[in-house]
């Protein structure tokens, strides 16, 4: 992976967005509230298909390299007595971040969106984040998408499918929101998603599909209806058959929870199985229902994706907020799909500072050695940081171990298990005895 060859400055940004380099100072990042250095190895070229986002309300932070210490600007560098916003980057899928952007937050700022964001400097005519790409598979990647083949073959599968609601509505996912599992439904490739519930069981405070008035945007659009068993497999099993490394997911950002819907589910997965055993039937899911999971795991279910964001139960609570479940719950739904020979990842989120404390990777190895998943996806988490660390009480004094170390000790603690950042394409579940 190539890196810089000396330290990437700081970038910052005017009232009106326009970013610009400042090289007197180094780029900063941010974990779990304090400032550090980034080494040049931790930087990586910005990949195709980021983004930039100036921060409202959000002062930049640089590093003095004369006096070894951070450095908080307060004014536009260019122009005396203008204001100035910190610069961060939201990266492109497969991509998982090391640091979070540096910056200081003013009085009455605005909470920020629903994305992810990452320390992001400026060197040798180029932008550098702070980062490493967790998975190869460019199933994502922003070169492997023609706009105007997307427009033209989501037209033609919508006017041949004006009946099927759960196809027009990924129609919208698709042309709307530029959701990449859509667009790789109407590109007969890959994942495809199945969204199936407009209700959830627990009330996510990071969740893009819900929020409530006055906090920050939900960035899509909730399904509004269950589609039937006959609407998801009139979807899922022309893509089995015949697109290049098929599966398909229930369990969206656009929706809720799937397993409120374990009946309809239940059903559409022996509808699919009696037409096709290719490919891969995956489900993400909170895990909250493990009587659910043992119902779709005997129907054909062949993995499943468990969304965490911490495997310290009294974090996993203020986040996810469960309406009649337990993080226990989560666990047994772990278990019952590992006693069914069925494969399982852990939807992690990812933030600085939490994910690599000591307490955290600690609770994760004992979680890994009790539940036995058998990958877990490096998901960065799209949300402001400082909302998150407030939700969870998180302690300002933990110890962070780095995610590269982080990362590097559950390798070598665990070397059977797998790492990356999308629902495996081919699943080979053991065999039962």
């Amino acid at each position: 992976m190539l890196h810089p060859t000396s330290p990437p400055v700081l970038l910052t940004a005017d009232s009106q967005g326009k970013i610009t380099e400042f090289p007197e100072l180094e780029a900063v990042g941010m974990s779990n509230g304090h400032y550090h250095l980034p080494q040049p190895d931790d930087f990586i070229p910005l990949p195709e298909g980021s983004e930039l986002f100036s921060l409202p309300g959000r002062l930049p932070v640089g590093w003095d390299p004369r006096e070894n210490e951070p450095v908080l600007l307060d004014e536009n560098p260019n122009r005396k007595g203008q204001p100035v916003r910190a610069v961060a980057a939201f990266m492109a899928p497969a991509y998982t971040s090391v640091f979070n952007c540096g910056y200081q937050t003013q009085p009455a700022a605005p909470t920020l969106p629903l994305f992810a964001y990452t320390a992001v400097g400026w060197h040798d005519g180029s932008f550098w984040v702070t980062a490493f790409r967790s998975d190869p598979d460019k199933r994502q990647d922003h070169s492997q998408y023609d706009q105007k083949t997307v427009v033209r073959k989501t037209g033609k599968k919508l006017k041949a499918n004006r009946n099927n609601r759960l196809i027009q509505h990924l129609g919208k996912c698709c042309l709307t929101y530029g959701c990449p599992a859509a667009r790789n439904y109407f590109l007969d490739r890959w994942e495809a998603p199945l969204p199936t519930s407009p209700e959830c069981n627990a009330r996510c405070i990071g969740c893009i599909s819900l929020q409530p008035t006055g906090v920050c945007s939900a960035t899509q659009d909730r399904i509004t209806f269950v589609p039937t068993a006959r609407e998801i497999s009139d979807l899922a099993v022309p893509h089995l058959m015949q697109a290049e490394n098929p599966i398909v997911s229930f369990g969206q950002g656009c929706e809720g929870e799937p397993l409120l819907q374990a009946d309809v589910l239940q059903a559409a997965i022996v509808q699919i199985r009696s037409k096709t055993s290719r490919g891969t039937i995956n489900l993400n899911s909170n895990s909250s229902l493990p009587d659910s999971i043992a119902k779709l795991a005997e129907a054909g279910l062949d993995s499943l994706r468990v969304s965490l964001n911490s495997v310290q139960e009294i974090y996993y609570t203020r986040y996810y907020r469960p309406k009649g479940y337990t993080f226990a719950d989560v666990k047994q739904s772990i278990r019952i799909m590992k006693e069914n020979n069925r494969f399982v990842s852990l939807n992690y989120f990812v933030l600085p500072g939490v994910t690599d404390s000591v307490e955290e990777f600690e609770t994760l190895c004992r979680f890994i050695t009790s539940c036995k998943p058998d990958l877990i996806q490096l998901r960065n988490l799209n949300m402001d940081p400082e909302w998150y660390l407030n939700i969870l009480k998180f302690p300002k004094d933990s110890v962070s171990m780095g995610i590269h170390r982080w990362l590097q000790s559950l390798k070598e603690s665990f070397p059977d298990l797998q790492f990356g950042y999308f629902n495996p394409q081919t699943v080979q579940p053991l065999s039962s005895e």
